[in-house]
């Protein structure tokens, strides 16, 4: 088996490429993606397909659209369903567990690592993995998981061919022969991230953030407090998962006791441990490769200090003595041997009845910086008063009987979609203090004020992390790019303990939503658009063409836009339906519109910036700045066809005909990127899949 690499710590390697939903500017597009979208641009392409899920010959799910690799293409190489490999498989014997986990020939042990963290929480398990599918009752070679992307959780829909080389598995697989949760969990993962190739390499912490939509924060063990057990107790009561690595040695290598440099291990437990002479603190840590274990005091195989440990003991603490790839280590061993812990922090989703587990409570806000408008850059660019801002309050913990005098809380600004369009923005936080009847700070107020907490530099990570302690009162959060007038999509995450509050200002009655954006006076508020969406869809709550053609004539007539419905058309409707559709039935579920809905905000941000004299209409020259501004940059060859294809007789752009162009266009793009595994600016497609892809658009 092939050993793999982690990247347990910023200054090792860089970051995973993940986010594959985006659109991605000239520099990466390549003459020959240029002219394939040229081609789609001028193609009548909108015809709907009822083989949205194509069957095989065996009448099994086949899907068309996972980007396969230049490795699985290889001789020797076959894409097999696990009745090939075994003749009754099983999706989960037995309970999933953190052992049901071997790793393959991909260095994805980040990504193998956060599936074991994960594994110990069967709560957050059962939302990633849905148990209710089975190889027996219903089975038609489908399985269906689901990930944390930028807010909200998206199904992933996957056929269960597996790369194999002979009988066997090339990358992931279980212990248990007959069991494959895992390995299709992985393919999964592969498809969201734009194939295996993708796995090659990443953050544990991305990957456990994608799997529970948690807050992820990288720790320097040295600097951690002296009390490190109580710490770590805090963590996991509170449904932390934890990752920690050594990235001090040479790639791939082991130190003389056992601990691979540079590959994540999984912290599952912490316990304190009764022996014959009194108590240790041990910490527990599973190797997601399944065996390669510490050698050093307390190990499985050559601890001699577990002949001082009951056997009621030994059994308490779940230990076996043999080389699976979990192991226990004292808190001085583990501090001297591991540099890197990355702590996934749990938000409410554990939050259920007789739990345990005090999960954090979170907010959520979604932001843009558009240049010239919410772009102000850092606080010595002169124009940080422009960026976002956010109210928010902390309140002490109601139980009186506290002696809490400051609330602990965690903010995450995380950039959406930058890193397929070849931008990694340096991004970073500043926390300052307000009054309790202003919720923004003018430009004088921000040059009188400083912050009371703040990120001490700008990080190009996908996302940042502040955590703090502040006293109860008023505050205002600014996200900020550290160069002023840089395009970008953002979420802001606000944890707080339990029994302290944050109040996001759009909660408060007597002030106006913060931040100010252009749509807000052309659309309808996020309460009235949840009402549409209930009035408009149909009885299962799903959302068709017909039914966002009566939603969004609705929503434009009450704002700025007023009249721009006469140039909507089913056909752009149609259009938007089947693009964002992630199930292929030519319907949107409300957390698909959701994510529709937050496109359509950002690009009416940026068609009310370029449509000059307020026609409702963009002139034709102001087409490619606009598109621009959305992360699109194309060259005079697309601009001409754009041209002649989607604007009116007088040579404009209507406000729906840009909402369906920029939707097109990104569409395109990210299935090209899909394809394109290699970045080379070529992709290779078989007939059928050209046919599925264009007339399915």
């Amino acid at each position: 088996m092939k050993k793999s690499q982690s990247l347990s710590s910023e200054s090792s390697l860089p970051p995973l490429d993940d986010d594959v939903d985006s659109v991605c500017s000239d520099e990466l597009m390549g003459s020959q993606s240029r002219r394939w979208l040229a081609d789609l641009l001028t193609g009548n392409t909108s015809t709907e397909s009822g083989d949205v899920f194509p069957a095989g010959r065996d009448g099994l799910f086949v899907d068309y659209h996972f980007p396969v690799g230049e490795l699985e293409m290889q001789s020797g190489i076959k894409w097999k369903r696990p009745k090939e490999l075994c003749p009754v498989p099983q999706f989960i014997v037995n309970g999933a567990s953190r052992l049901d986990i071997r790793q393959g020939k991909l260095n994805d042990c980040w990504l193998l690592s956060a599936i074991a963290s994960l594994a110990v929480h069967q709560p957050l398990l059962q939302k990633v993995v849905p148990l209710n599918q089975s190889f027996e009752d219903g089975y038609n070679g489908s399985f269906i998981f689901r990930f944390w992307q930028y807010g909200q959780w998206e199904e992933v829909r996957i056929d269960d061919l597996l790369p194999t080389q002979g009988s066997d598995l090339i990358y992931l697989s279980s212990p248990e022969r007959h069991e494959f949760w895992s390995s299709l969990l992985e393919k999964a993962y592969a498809k969201l991230k734009g194939g295996y190739r993708a796995l090659d390499m990443g953050f544990p912490h991305e990957a456990m953030v994608d799997m529970t939509g948690g807050v992820a924060e990288v720790l320097n063990i040295a600097s951690l407090p002296r009390n490190l057990p109580d710490l770590l107790r805090y963590m996991l009561d509170k449904g932390a998962l934890i990752n920690v690595a050594n990235s001090q040695g040479p790639l791939e290598k082991m130190n003389e006791l056992g601990i691979m440099f540079r590959h994540a291990y999984s912290l599952t437990a912490v316990e304190k441990v009764k022996t014959t002479y009194g108590t240790e603190d041990l910490v527990r840590i599973l190797n997601p490769w399944g065996n390669t274990e510490w050698l050093g005091p307390w190990s499985d195989m050559k601890g001699s200090e577990w002949s001082m440990v009951s056997m009621e003991e030994q059994r308490r603490l779940g230990q076996v003595h043999q080389e699976d790839g979990e192991f226990w280590m004292s808190i001085s061993d583990f501090r001297q041997h591991f540099e890197v812990m990355e702590v996934c922090h749990l938000t409410d989703v554990l939050s259920e009845p007789g739990s345990n587990r005090l999960p954090w409570s979170c907010i959520m806000h979604h932001g843009t910086w558009l240049p010239s408008i919410t772009a102000g850059g850092s606080p010595h660019s002169g124009l940080f008063w422009q960026n976002p801002q956010f109210h928010f309050v902390l309140e002490v913990d109601s139980d009186p009987a506290s002696a809490q005098q400051t609330c602990s809380f965690i903010l995450a600004l995380m950039q959406k979609h930058q890193r397929r369009k070849g931008i990694h923005l340096a991004i970073g936080l500043h926390i300052f203090p307000a009054d309790p009847h202003r919720t923004r700070l003018s430009r004088e107020d921000l040059r009188a004020r400083h912050p009371v907490l703040y990120t001490h530099q700008y990080s190009s990570r996908r996302e940042v992390v502040l955590r703090g302690s502040l006293p109860p009162g008023h505050y205002i959060i600014i996200p900020s790019t550290a160069e002023p007038n840089q395009q970008g999509a953002f979420l802001l995450r606000v944890l707080t303990e339990r029994g302290n509050a944050a109040i996001s200002s759009d909660s408060c009655s007597d002030v106006d939503m913060e931040p100010s954006f252009p749509h807000q006076a052309a659309l309808p508020s996020p309460k009235s658009i949840r009402e549409m969406y209930k009035k408009h869809c149909n009885k299962k709550g799903f959302c068709k063409p017909h039914h966002l053609y009566d939603l969004l004539t609705e929503a434009m007539q009450g704002g700025v836009l007023a009249g721009s419905e006469k140039n909507l058309a089913l056909e752009h409707c149609k259009s938007l339906v089947v693009l964002m559709d992630s199930q292929g039935i030519a319907q949107l579920n409300w957390s698909e519109f959701q994510t529709l809905w937050d496109k359509i905000k950002r690009w009416t941000d940026i068609f009310l910036e370029f449509d000059k004299n307020r026609s409702k209409h963009l002139e034709y020259p102001e087409v490619a700045p606009a598109l621009k501004a959305a992360g699109i940059q194309v060259d005079d060859l697309v601009m001409q066809l754009v041209g002649l294809r989607y604007t009116e007789p007088d040579m404009t752009v209507s406000y729906p005909g840009f909402l369906y162009l920029v939707m097109k266009m990104e569409s395109m793009i990210h299935k090209f990127q899909a394809y394109d595994m290699m970045g080379m600016g070529t992709v290779t497609i078989n007939f059928r899949q050209w046919l599925h892809m264009t007339m399915y658009n």
